[in-house]
């Protein structure tokens, strides 16, 4: 079975984890720094947090920025369901806009006609790594939290994410292009809110005995171990892009003779950090529905995934907010959506036969 998304990790990512181990420090301390450091070189942001997730990175910005009870956050349906519950935990109302047919992010318009007096913030999601159209969202004067869990590498109109918003949030998820297994960054260039998540993140200690909060915080800090393999991802990442590039040249010129089968739109305008490479499947043209594409691709011994299913459709979305209006692009997207393998741990060899794969299914659907 050809895996979706294997981490690609050698054995630099080994020497690194046995170091840390061998240092003494295994929770949060100089390899954590370090990594806060080098990524915000890397993103020419002004402050970087280090936190144990993604997941954690949003929740805390959220709380950063003032989110909470009585508050409403304009998001995405088409993303993990993480972005959408860190909204919930901070005690506010995930208001979910629908996203443009060609990329599926975001679409700024809808989000504008979403916009009340309880309207808190804007969370954009970059899906697989395309940056959503941030200009008209910020026109909005509200604060934005970036979702970029796949966008590390991505440049929005020329300037790198991480700076450009009150927050953006990162993963070091095992299947992201910088993977640490779990981890995550906020990256910010307000030093009011890299104050407050630095107080939110784990409790601030004083020296000997004696020690104050300043905030009830969340244990929300990265270790030390995870931070060394992040280390070692960072440094390899422009490597890793280049393979990614060629893997997604293969699969471009392969599916643009496939019809039915279209890849998500890439704006020439940014760079895409080419986390993902998602297909849309429509079964008047490619002769079966998505969901049958997967399970043949499977019986090839091709694994893929699915990013994503609408959020708001999800059983505990769907029961607590029963009044949202129908969304009918990400509803249409998110049954045809389908990402074929990509990952830095693939060879062309690999690649070439998830292709190889597809085209026989596509050929079997379409005879």
């Amino acid at each position: 079975m050809l895996s979706f998304q294997p981490p690609a990790v050698g054995e630099e990512e080994i020497a690194a984890v046995s170091e840390t181990l061998r240092s003494g420090w295994l929770t949060t301390g100089p390899r954590a720094a370090e990594l806060e450091r080098r990524f915000a070189e890397y993103l020419e942001a002004d402050h970087v947090l280090a936190v144990a997730s993604g997941t954690a990175a949003l929740h805390l910005s959220l709380l950063a920025i003032g989110v909470g009870p009585g508050d409403e956050v304009i998001t995405s349906p088409i993303t993990w369901p993480a972005t959408a519950n860190v909204i919930v935990h901070a005690g506010a109302t995930p208001v979910f806009a629908d996203v443009r047919e060609a990329d599926l992010n975001l679409d700024p318009d809808a989000v504008a006609a979403l916009v009340t007096p309880r309207t808190k913030a804007i969370l954009p999601v970059h899906l697989a790594g395309q940056p959503c159209d941030l200009e008209p969202l910020w026109a909005l004067d509200l604060p934005v939290v970036e979702d970029a869990a796949h966008a590390a590498e991505s440049r929005y109109r020329g300037r790198k994410l991480g700076g450009l918003s009150d927050a953006t949030c990162f993963s070091l998820y095992a299947t992201k292009n910088i993977a640490a297994g779990e981890g995550g960054l906020i990256a910010t260039n307000r030093a009011d809110v890299a104050a407050a998540v630095e107080s939110l993140r784990l409790m601030r200690r004083g020296d000997g005995s004696l020690y104050d909060i300043v905030v009830p915080g969340y244990k929300a800090n990265l270790s030390d171990v995870l931070a060394a393999i992040a280390l070692v991802q960072l440094g390899k990442v422009e490597r890793h892009a280049e393979i990614r590039a060629r893997h997604v040249a293969l699969y471009d010129e392969a599916v643009a003779e496939l019809e039915g089968i279209e890849p998500l739109a890439r704006d020439p305008r940014d760079t895409h950090a080419l986390h993902l490479y998602v297909v849309r499947i429509r079964a008047e043209g490619a002769g079966a529905t998505r969901d049958s594409y997967q399970r043949a691709l499977a019986e090839e011994k091709i694994g893929t995934s699915i990013h994503f299913l609408p959020v708001h459709l999800l059983t505990a979305y769907r029961e607590r907010f029963p009044d949202q209006a129908p969304l009918p692009v990400a509803e249409r997207g998110g049954a045809e959506v389908l990402s074929l393998p990509l990952s830095p741990a693939h060879s062309d060899d690999d690649v070439a036969d998830a292709i190889d794969a597809l085209l026989r299914v596509h050929a079997r659907f379409t005879a």
